[in-house]
């Protein structure tokens, strides 16, 4: 992966989902940042504005300017975003 691979997790406390992400991008050697939308309603308003949903986890990844977000729930989603956009 190019090091200009820019990833941001959105989450929340006590989310299997979100964890599940954080780890595997941590065991493929991803760096990521991450937004904890855990008791702050305005994180999950930007969500709603940007993406139509306040539910986490949300993955953004990107290039340059150029995002995908990745609203779907579940790991298989991400990773086909990794390997069809950034292998």
């Amino acid at each position: 992966m190019s090091k200009e691979l820019s990833v941001v997790v959105w989450s929340k406390e006590g989310c299997s989902y979100c964890e599940e992400v954080k780890e595997y991008l941590t065991e493929q050697n991803i760096a990521y940042q991450t937004v904890d939308v855990t008791n702050h309603d305005e994180f999950r308003d930007i969500l709603d504005v940007k993406y139509g949903i306040r539910h986490v986890p949300v993955v953004e990844i990107g290039k340059g300017e150029v995002y995908k977000g990745v609203t779907e729930v579940g790991l298989e989603h991400v990773k086909a975003v990794l390997e069809k956009e950034y292998a």
